[in-house]
């Protein structure tokens, strides 16, 4: 059953592709089409990408913790304004919030606003996670997500799903199908941070792990076809 609103979340990352820093055009012209596909079919889309192709957590000791996450906040800035304006030149109309004023450049986050942007038909960019220090883009995501009632969060990840173990060091590591949020929790099987997991289980927020690299992942995954892992709500 395709999704009538969800919430895409994309590492910056795997935007970076093989080059691990700034932006792979080929990569993010691929993800403007499938999510075009997809609005195409009259599913609502809002996008919220990480910062990780920029920076990563503290770099440095002389750094301050809430110096660091700042600079991460700005790092998603860049890559919602960078991707809003790929999908613009494959024919879309976008819009870039941020919980934080950033000139001209972003509008500030208003719920009302960017629902009526969504009924319009245009893609959503939430960036700047939170606006606060101490939180990531997962819970930014979730964040989201729940204020704008999506009816899923689809995670486009590196990897394919949810694994009971990193099958990057454990060949024999088993993927699951399906598996709770409650679960999640239990078995620490980090799909998310635990505040944004906590978070989706206080909500009945579901997700969907997926990897981007998939042929026509995302778009399969906008129609309701998972081929990595559903993750309930319970």
């Amino acid at each position: 059953m395709k999704n009538r609103r969800v919430l895409l979340k994309l590492s910056g990352e795997a935007l970076a592709g093989e080059k691990g820093t700034g932006f792979d055009e080929a990569i993010c012209r691929d993800v403007a089409r499938q999510v075009r596909t997809g609005a195409q079919a009259g599913t609502e889309v809002c996008i919220v990408i990480g910062g990780g192709n920029f920076w990563r957590g503290r770099t440095s000791e002389r750094i301050d913790r809430v110096r660091a996450d700042q600079i991460g906040m700005l790092a998603t800035v860049m890559n919602a304004i960078y991707v809003s304006q790929i999908f613009e030149s494959e024919g879309m109309e976008t819009e870039v919030y941020t919980p934080f004023t950033v000139g001209a450049m972003t509008k500030l986050f208003s719920k009302a606003e960017a629902d009526r942007d969504l009924k319009a038909g245009k893609i959503v960019f939430f960036a700047g996670g939170t606006g606060h220090p101490y939180f990531s883009t997962d819970t930014g995501a979730a964040l989201r997500a729940i204020e704008m009632e999506a009816d899923q969060i689809l995670l486009a990840k590196a990897i394919d799903g949810v694994y009971d173990a990193d099958p990057a060091t454990h060949p024999e590591a088993k993927k699951y199908d399906t598996v709770s949020l409650s679960e999640v929790l239990e078995k620490q099987l980090k799909v998310i941070d635990l505040t944004a997991t906590a978070l989706c289980m206080e909500n009945h927020m579901p997700l969907a792990v997926f990897g981007l690299s998939g042929e026509n992942s995302i778009e399969n995954a906008l129609r309701g076809q998972i081929t990595g892992t559903v993750v309930t709500a319970s």
